[in-house]
């Protein structure tokens, strides 16, 4: 099932990465306020994994979501590790992305691609989330950032082993789509080119937004498009960078990035919208696009989300990022009449209100 035509309430949803400790060490209320503040916004697709905190982000995001029917909202969350019960002391390596949850739990982590390791990795999301179902399931970072030159192997494993286990379970109607969960295109690239896999969207992370998108627009977007596998774009703000933040890649950011985001700060307040607004509306901008996931850990970054998507912004200023280079002169953007724009009557919802904001 594509993904657009599975979602219940707009493209808005909920990336739970941040609910995992990302970053910091972040106090139960605090989390518990932000998914409800996402719920009272009118979010309603949740994305979440294993790898946030070792499983405290799905813990987390269950204990909010078990107050609504579980057929009011969407639920993803992803496979390729597993959470075992061995406590692990310091740091563990995660690739490039060592220290990312160092806040979370300490619980040893393993990689585990296989057939059994899919189903018994869904089954323990499920336990941790306390439902009795994912709508979607993302093979979770089968890519060069955390395997190193290995991560044909690893992605050669999960081709004979997730990919069918999560097709069969398609076919069986227990789950409804399929895909990856990766920070980078080649991988999604590489799945669109078989011919005994089929699927259903990716969840790209970090690659189709305002600071980095000319390598996706390449093939993999235009590719996806053609093929109706939709796009959910995870991390529309590149690591906090869009959103106010210093980090880039989940890294500080260098200053050559730093000056590049002052240049469209400046556009941004020169015709008055947010620089999130900006973030937000270009990475939907794109045909393959269906959701964007922000992740958030504070109950006012919601409403600055919900804000952006809904703010009207000028059709120069899309004009002006484009002569002044600021996005690859083929990205597409709200302004261009495409398939995205058709679709830009969001559905904004604020308690039982509904209203609708054309673009």
């Amino acid at each position: 099932m594509q993904i657009r035509n599975a979602l219940l309430n707009g493209p808005l949803g909920f990336g739970a990465a941040p609910l995992g400790n990302m970053f910091r060490n972040i106090p139960d209320e605090e989390a518990v306020a932000t998914v409800e503040a996402a719920w009272k916004q009118g979010i309603r697709y949740f994305d979440t994994a294993p790898f946030y905190g070792s499983g405290l982000s799905e813990l987390r995001l269950g204990k909010i979501l078990a107050k609504h029917n579980r057929n009011e909202y969407v639920l993803s969350s992803k496979v390729g590790r597993l959470i075992l019960d061995e406590v692990v002391a310091g740091k563990r390596d995660f690739g490039e992305k060592t220290g990312l949850f160092e806040f979370g739990r300490p619980n040893r982590i393993v990689y585990d691609y296989s057939s059994d390791g899919t189903m018994r990795s869904i089954e323990a999301s499920l336990d941790r989330l306390g439902v009795d179902r994912l709508d979607f399931v993302w093979v979770h970072d089968v890519s060069r950032d955390f395997h190193g030159d290995e991560w044909l192997g690893y992605f050669e494993t999960a081709r004979k082993g997730a990919f069918r286990a999560l097709s069969r379970l398609r076919d069986q109607g227990v789950i409804k789509g399929w895909g990856l969960g990766v920070n980078s295109v080649e991988p999604c690239e590489l799945t669109l080119d078989m011919t005994e896999a089929h699927p259903d969207g990716f969840l790209l992370a970090g690659r189709y937004t305002l600071l980095d998108h000319e390598r996706a627009l390449q093939r993999l977007m235009p590719d996806a498009a053609a093929k109706k596998v939709d796009i959910v774009i995870g991390g529309p703000y590149s690591s906090g960078i869009l959103a106010g933040g210093t980090h880039f890649e989940y890294q500080k950011a260098t200053p050559e990035i730093v000056a590049r985001v002052d240049r469209i700060k400046t556009l941004a307040t020169r015709y008055e919208i947010p620089l999130k607004a900006a973030g937000l509306q270009f990475s939907l901008a794109h045909p393959a696009s269906a959701a964007v996931i922000p992740g958030a850990s504070r109950p006012e970054r919601i409403a600055e989300d919900h804000a952006a998507l809904a703010a009207v912004i000028p059709a120069d200023f899309w004009h002006e990022l484009r002569e002044h280079r600021l996005v690859a002169p083929n990205a597409p953007l709200p302004i261009d009449g495409n398939e995205s724009v058709e679709r830009s009557l969001l559905t904004v919802v604020s308690g039982d209100r509904t209203s609708q904001i054309v673009n």
